[in-house]
């Protein structure tokens, strides 16, 4: 019987001429599907990334149309209330225009005492109506003229006032809010020419009498 010597395995014949590679078993190359399989998978990302790209861009399109469109909403909105704001302001403006005569009416009747009776009750509620809807009279004697509100019907001089002042009331004038439907129609008086502002009088009297007649 032959003895194995230990530690020794036996190895396949390998022909005359071979390299020990050949020897060795060699891997099976991997087949064209294989191959491709990973490349496939990287455009496929590419591809979903991309579409996301374009997705993400087109949402902040649509949404920066969309703030537009709000914005501009908004914007019509505000300048829809103002012009009802204005063209209501002046249609009451026109209304309480075609009114004035007849509260001038109703002054002269009061300055002359004869607002009384039932055509004083029908005046009072007329000016408590113009009242409610903003008008306001305006103008009073003793006040600096100003030409934005006051008409001036008659000049005069007057050695009583240091400027333009409204010395008499002729019309008064209206508003509604900060709109002027009508200026105040006045007398004005200015100070004569050359005299000397009653102010300036007053402090030349003043220093005379303080400085008094001095001791030698």
């Amino acid at each position: 019987m032959t003895e194995e010597t230990p530690g020794f395995e036996e190895k396949p014949d390998v022909p005359s001429g071979a390299t020990p590679d050949d020897a060795e078993p060699k891997a099976a190359a991997p087949s064209e599907e294989e191959a491709a399989a990973p490349a496939g998978d990287t455009d496929r990302t590419v591809g979903l990334t991309a579409e996301l790209d374009q997705a993400r861009t087109a949402l902040s399109e649509r949404t920066g149309d969309l703030q537009r469109l709000q914005a501009e909403y908004q914007n019509y909105r505000r300048r829809v209330e103002r012009d009802r704001v204005t063209v209501k302001e002046i249609a009451v403006a026109n209304l309480l225009s075609e009114l004035l005569p007849v509260l001038d009416d109703v002054g002269r009747a009061r300055e002359h005492g004869e607002l009384v009776g039932g055509f004083k009750s029908v005046a009072e509620s007329l000016e408590t109506v113009v009242a409610k809807l903003g008008l306001q009279q305006f103008g009073k004697e003793g006040e600096p003229f100003d030409p934005t509100i006051h008409e001036a019907l008659m000049h005069s001089y007057a050695p009583d006032v240091t400027e333009t002042t409204c010395v008499a009331i002729l019309q008064p004038g209206y508003r509604i809010g900060e709109r002027t439907i009508r200026p105040a129609r006045v007398a004005v008086a200015e100070p004569q020419p050359g005299a000397t502002p009653a102010a300036a009088k007053e402090e030349k009297t003043d220093d005379e009498e303080s400085g008094g007649t001095e001791e030698v």
